[in-house]
């Protein structure tokens, strides 16, 4: 399985407010959620905790003006969760920055990268 983020580059984390934060491991964790309609089956995809995963949606949740995963109560059958919206947008712009942030440095981080000790 590829790495889901590489071993060299920037991680992009864009702090939105005082105390409101994202980067790669909340967006992973959407991402996760949107793919396995699932908190804590995203959790286990992310090798995360159900607990740290369920603090992270609710953190992710009372950061924004609405909700950006909606959940359903446990049970029998299971509750399931899904992005919201507002959550697919969210996602969607931080992808977008990250992307562009890879871009925009692409040509001095190989500079960098060249540098190192492990290049020679």
């Amino acid at each position: 399985m590829k790495p889901k983020h590489p071993t060299t580059g920037a991680r992009l984390r864009v702090v939105l407010g005082p105390g409101i934060a994202l980067g790669p491991g909340k967006a992973d964790l959407l991402e996760a959620i949107a793919e396995t309609g699932s908190i804590s089956a995203a959790g286990r995809q992310l090798k995360m905790s159900y607990r740290r995963a369920w603090l992270l949606v609710e953190e992710l949740n009372g950061s924004f003006q609405s909700t950006l995963v909606a959940a359903g109560k446990g049970g029998a059958h299971g509750g399931g969760a899904r992005l919201t919206d507002l959550g697919a947008r969210v996602l969607k712009h931080f992808r977008s920055m990250e992307r562009k942030t890879h871009k925009a440095i692409a040509a001095d981080l190989g500079a960098l990268t060249s540098y190192t000790r492990s290049q020679k």
